[in-house]
């Protein structure tokens, strides 16, 4: 599972901050279309860079909330919290959950790509259905972060 990974991610290599990219949740889709990824961070700053990355590189990107009120779609009666919250908020709780397996000092971002990895047709990139959206975005980033120092 992808939480399992973020954990040993964490504990084996202690990062300075964490990006998972995931065709999470169709619900993504309803919200955003195939027009850009949903963007859930638990640091502004990282966050803003990304959104400032995707941007340059005309890959789009819309920050989406989290926060504690999404928590209580996530209690269980029988089981320590649910891996689902339902319908409501359905790619804001799948979030919330996967936040839940990062450490409070590690910058994070989970882009769910469920809307944006495959368009309907082809892409100025692609002449199939696969995007590979990202990729330009996360250069541009690694770029502006690690080789502007």
């Amino acid at each position: 599972m992808l939480c399992d990974v973020m954990w040993y991610a964490q504990e084996r290599f202690n990062p300075t901050g964490m990006i998972d990219l995931a065709t999470l949740t169709g619900a993504i889709i309803i919200g955003l279309g195939h027009e850009n990824a949903g963007v859930f961070s638990n640091d502004d700053t990282l966050c803003n860079a990304l959104l400032g990355a995707a941007k340059a590189e005309d890959e789009g990107a819309w920050r989406m909330p989290l926060g504690d009120a999404y928590d209580a779609l996530l209690k269980s009666r029988i089981a320590d919290m649910k891996n689902i919250g339902g319908r409501p908020a359905g790619s804001i709780t799948a979030a919330q959950f996967l936040q839940r397996f990062v450490k409070p000092q590690t910058p994070w971002i989970h882009l769910d790509i469920a809307g944006v990895c495959q368009t309907p047709g082809a892409s100025t990139y692609s002449a199939s259905r696969a995007s590979g959206w990202g990729v330009r975005t996360l250069n541009r980033l690694v770029s502006d972060i690690i080789e502007a120092d």
